[in-house]
């Protein structure tokens, strides 16, 4: 069995074994290497959306650190709690 790589390889903060455990632990009885890939460069999309809104948050209340609730304001638009 060939295994296809993605033609652009690029470091993820996110290993692909937890999006493979992931998509398991939600229900998946087979997950097949392109799924877990594409679960991992969607959320990183996702994930550095949200920090990038959280920085502005932090620059807005005029601090430099960001804090948790800046990244649970930045996530509302991606969560349903």
């Amino acid at each position: 069995m060939k295994v296809k790589k993605n033609h652009h390889m690029v470091a993820s903060e996110f290993g692909l074994s937890a999006m493979y455990r992931i998509l398991k632990k939600s229900g998946a009885g087979r997950v097949s290497d392109e799924s877990a890939d594409e679960l991992r460069r969607i959320l990183e999309e996702i994930g550095v959306t949200i920090a990038k809104n959280a920085i502005e948050m932090s620059v807005h209340a005029g601090r430099k650190t960001v804090k948790a609730e800046d990244v649970r304001l930045a996530a509302k638009q991606f969560t349903k709690f």
